[in-house]
């Protein structure tokens, strides 16, 4: 997620349990799908946030596809770096922005306010670059290690999955850096949709890497998150559309990272 404006003339959200509905909502938000406008009003996205671990899993099967069909044909980083592009292309880069924006923020001197004005620039500076660099980097050179084919496949979908059920769970922990924003205008999940969302991400996480996998890759989610909302609370306060874009993206990197280490010979 990452700060833009929003659009507070549409209908008003699905209604409470229609989880098709809520589905499609995340999903039009989450990527650049030629969805049907579901219609949004600032709050409404937070009962949705349950299902952002399904939309996730989506990308992370996309993906995967990508990847597994490229590795029969080219080395695995270069089928590495084609998953980890199709991910983006699907996604408009909405967290990688989100990444790049938080560190750009936290490379500024100055005070709080200060920090929230750079990420609001659209513009990246060096310090949104490299992290960006190391985020493509680091992601592909993991993919790369499990060698293609299905085991890259279900590493995506176990790590596009869970790292976004981290995102509501950011929003337990922290309150609003600032009352405007995307991250403010999404709405506070409550407790229930955090752990909805968890369980789902977790779920899908043994699906594909079978319950020891599942665990490592678990706490490697929550690891990197913490270590971003830690971050992001010195910096800033709290959370904004870019520092959960970044949650996600850590989160990812770190469930990557970790399943390459459980290959290692």
């Amino acid at each position: 997620m990452s700060e833009s404006p929003v659009n507070i003339s549409s209908p008003p959200p699905p209604p409470p349990g229609n989880w098709l509905a809520e589905l499609h909502l995340a999903a039009s938000f989450m990527t650049r799908l030629p969805l049907p406008d579901p219609g949004y009003v600032p709050g409404g996205l937070a009962p949705a946030m349950r299902t952002f671990p399904l939309v996730g899993a989506g990308v992370g099967l996309a993906a995967g596809l990508v990847g597994a069909a490229s590795a029969a044909l080219l080395p695995p980083l270069a089928a590495a770096l084609l998953a980890v592009l199709a991910g983006v292309l699907i996604t408009g880069a909405l967290h990688e922005d989100g990444l790049a924006d938080l560190a750009d923020g936290l490379g500024a001197r100055g005070d709080t306010q200060r920090r929230l004005e750079v990420m609001r620039d659209s513009r990246t500076g060096a310090y949104g670059v490299l992290a960006l660099l190391f985020s493509v980097g680091l992601r592909a050179a993991a993919l790369a290690a499990l060698g293609g084919g299905w085991a890259m496949a279900t590493a995506l979908v176990a790590s596009a999955a869970l790292s976004r059920a981290m995102i509501p769970a950011a929003m337990q922990i922290l309150p609003p850096a600032r009352p405007d924003g995307l991250g403010a205008g999404a709405g506070s999940p409550d407790a229930t949709v955090a752990a909805t969302a968890a369980a789902i991400g977790l779920g899908l996480c043994i699906l594909c890497l079978g319950l020891g996998g599942a665990l490592a890759a678990a706490l490697a989610a929550v690891l990197g998150s913490l270590a971003v909302v830690q971050v992001a609370r010195r910096a800033i306060g709290g959370y904004t559309g870019d520092v959960l874009g970044a949650v996600q993206q850590v989160a990812e990197l770190s469930i990557l990272l970790a399943v390459a280490g459980m290959v290692r010979p």
